[in-house]
C-alpha cells in the first residue's frame, strides 16, 4: 500500500483521507554532499522518513519540492536552489490545498538547514490562519537530540554536513548511492569567532564539500539512527497531533 498522494488514484485517496489524519510533508534540497553521496540526499531521505512514519501512523505523505534554498552552497556545481519566497509559496500552498481537502494535522520532516526559516513561518502562519497543529523536524538537526545517548558515532563532530551521521543514514536508506571509496575526512578549520554567523562562502570552508570525518559511517548507525526518529515523531504526531 502506498503513502504518496501522489501515486494513489482520486478514489484510492477519498477512500483513505476518511481515516489518514496527519499529512506528512517532505522537505529538502539539491545541493554538494560531499564527493560520496548523491546530490539529492537532503530530499530522498526527507521522503524516505516521510513514507516510513506514514507507515507508522497511517499518513498521507504529500508533494514535495525537490529543491531548496542553498544559496550558500551553490559555488558547487550541481546545487540547485530558490529563495526563501518562492520556497514559502509553494509550500503555503501545498497546506491550503490539504485543509481544503478536510486536513487539520501537518508533520514537516526537513532536511535542509535553510529551508526551516522559511518553513517555520508557513506553519505558524497556517495555523494563525487555518488551526491547523502541526510538528516540523529539522531532521538532520534533529539526530544529535534522539542519538547522541546512544553513544553510536565515532566522530567528534558527527552531524557536521554530509559527514558520520548523515552518511550513515544514506548508507542504511540508499546504499546503492553512496560510494564510500570516495569518502573522505575534512577536518574543521579554527573558528576564532563562534556564535557569529560569518560571510565565508561554504567553498573556503571545505573543498570536498563535506565538513567531518564521513569513513566512519556504517548502515548500521544509520539504522539505529533512522529507527529511533521514527519512534520519536510517531510518539509525538499519536500524543500530540491526533489527540
Amino acid at each position: 500500500m502506498t503513502y504518496y498522494i501522489t501515486e494513489m488514484s482520486w478514489t484510492e485517496f477519498d477512500e483513505r483521507r476518511k481515516s489518514a489524519k496527519t499529512v506528512i510533508i517532505p522537505s529538502g534540497a539539491c545541493e554538494v554532499y560531499g564527493p560520496h553521496n548523491p546530490m539529492g540526499a537532503d530530499i530522498l531521505v526527507a521522503k524516505k522518513m516521510s513514507e516510513l512514519l506514514a507507515e507508522k501512523v497511517n499518513g498521507i505523505v504529500a508533494p514535495c519540492l525537490e529543491i531548496g534554498q542553498s544559496k550558500t552552497l551553490t559555488s558547487f556545481p550541481g546545487t540547485i536552489c530558490i529563495g526563501s519566497d518562492l520556497l514559502k509559496g509553494v509550500y503555503a500552498q501545498i497546506i491550503s490545498e490539504f485543509v481544503r481537502l478536510g486536513f487539520t494535522r501537518f508533520f514537516v520532516i526537513n532536511n535542509h538547514l535553510g529551508n526551516t526559516p522559511p518553513l517555520t513561518e508557513v506553519l505558524w502562519d497556517a495555523q494563525q490562519k487555518y488551526g491547523i497543529k502541526y510538528g516540523q523536524v529539522g531532521f538532520w538537526q534533529y539526530l544529535p537530540v534522539i542519538t547522541d545517548k546512544l553513544g553510536i558515532w565515532d566522530t567528534p563532530k558527527p552531524h557536521a554536513h554530509a559527514s558520520e551521521a548523515q552518511t550513515s543514514v544514506l548508507l542504511y536508506l540508499y546504499p546503492e548511492l553512496v560510494h564510500m571509496e570516495k569518502a573522505v575526512n575534512t577536518p574543521f578549520k579554527p573558528d576564532n569567532y563562534p556564535g557569529i554567523i560569518k560571510d565565508i562562502p561554504y567553498c573556503k570552508q571545505t573543498d570536498s564539500g563535506l565538513l567531518g570525518d564521513a569513513t566512519k559511517a556504517t548502515a548500521e548507525k544509520g539504522k539505529i539512527a533512522v529507527e529511533t526518529a521514527l519512534e520519536a515523531m510517531a510518539k509525538y504526531i499519536q500524543e500530540r497531533l491526533e489527540k
